[in-house]
Parts: C-alpha cells; sequence; structure tokens
C-alpha cells in the first residue's frame, strides 16, 4: 500500500503542483487544507501516515498544527515545506515533533527522499536546514524559550494577521469573552502591551510573515 498523505499550503497552486509530483510518485493524497486547522481535521479523519504541512499558514501555522496533529493522530509524521532556514526556526520546528524540514527553494526530489525516509521512521533535513542545524549544534544554541501554549499561540497569530476578538472567538468556537482572556494571557507572558508589539513578536517567531 502506498503512503496516505495530506496537504496543507494556503497557496492553491503550490497544493496542485505537490499533488501532481507526489501523485507520479503512487503517494496517495487524502486531503487537501489552506491552513492548519483544516490539516488538524484532515489528520484526525484520515490518520494519514504523512502531513506535509507549509509552515507560514493563516489561522494556525505549521508548527502549532504539528502538536495537535501528534495528539489526534500519532502515526501520522510531519514534513514541514518552509522558507525558513534560521537556526532558531528550524530548533523549535524539530522541538515540536518535525520529522523532515524541506526548504521551498529545493528541487521536488528533496520532498520525495523526505517522505519516504519519514515512513522508514528516518529523519530528513535538506541541505540548507541541516546546515542551520549544525551550526546550532557548534554554537550550543537551543530553541528560544516560547511560554505560549498551543492556543496562546494561534491567538497570537490570528492577532498579529489583524482580526478582531470577536473574529478570534469564532475561529476557535469559543465565546468572545474568553478569546479576550486568551489575549491578556499572551500580553501578560511576553510583556508586550500593545498590538504592534505583538505583530513584530509573531514575525520574529515566523508564526505570521512580514
Amino acid at each position: 500500500m502506498p503512503p496516505t498523505i495530506i496537504l496543507a499550503d494556503d497557496h492553491p497552486v503550490v497544493r496542485q503542483g505537490i499533488r501532481i509530483l507526489l501523485e507520479r510518485e503512487s503517494f496517495e493524497i487524502v486531503g487537501e487544507a489552506v491552513n492548519g486547522i483544516e490539516a488538524v481535521q484532515l489528520a484526525a479523519k484520515y490518520q494519514p501516515d504523512v502531513a506535509v504541512l507549509d509552515l507560514a499558514m493563516p489561522v494556525m501555522n505549521g508548527i502549532t498544527a504539528v502538536g495537535q496533529i501528534r495528539e489526534i493522530s500519532p502515526r501520522t509524521k510531519v514534513v514541514l515545506l518552509t522558507m525558513y532556514t534560521e537556526e532558531h526556526h528550524v530548533l523549535q520546528a524539530l522541538r515540536a515533533g518535525v520529522k523532515a524540514c524541506v526548504t521551498k527553494t529545493q528541487a521536488v526530489e528533496h520532498l520525495i527522499s523526505a517522505i519516504r525516509e519519514v515512513c522508514a521512521g528516518g529523519v530528513y533535513l535538506s541541505p540548507s536546514v541541516s546546515g542551520a542545524v549544525v551550526q546550532a549544534y557548534l554554537a550550543k544554541s537551543d530553541a528560544p524559550y516560547d511560554p505560549l501554549t498551543d492556543r496562546e499561540r494561534q491567538v497570537l497569530q490570528l492577532v498579529a494577521e489583524g482580526n478582531t476578538t470577536k473574529e478570534i472567538a469564532l475561529v476557535l468556537g469559543v465565546a468572545a469573552k474568553t478569546a479576550e482572556t486568551h489575549r491578556v494571557k499572551v500580553m501578560e507572558k511576553l510583556d508586550i502591551h500593545s498590538t504592534a508589539g505583538l505583530v513584530r513578536y509573531a514575525i520574529r517567531r515566523g508564526l505570521v510573515q512580514a
């Protein structure tokens, strides 16, 4: 049986291109998502062998989605597609449980190799990504401390994307008061007390793009 895969990327053309290339390799694409929330829902529904996630997605990014996918579908291996090769982004992804990091600038052969490697129980890093890991090891650096929970990180992303409290509540499926409580906790934990400050922090952490 070929590995079952879900794809998550907010650009339809990118998803279509990846799907065509993977299906040529006899991989079975069982679902497509435009953001992390949809990816989590697909993982719960299909329990796929592999989830190929873009790092920078609206509503819920790839890193936040990884933790939830691991909870609802422990067998699913996550391959992260990213434009970021800075060591703190790579370390954060590995800490979250990602089994492979592939940069979008690399040839599709790297993605195919990554999927095969994680299905065999291994770990795969694109050359540019592995370079960042080596540099981090040599410098004895670690992923920067993140005091936020997955839910708070999602709220931060939604705030940075310009959503109001009511809109955040609608996305999360909670009351507006609960959404506001999450927002206040994020500000308190980060010691940031303005929306502009939260946006800058979210950009630095790769939750949103500048």
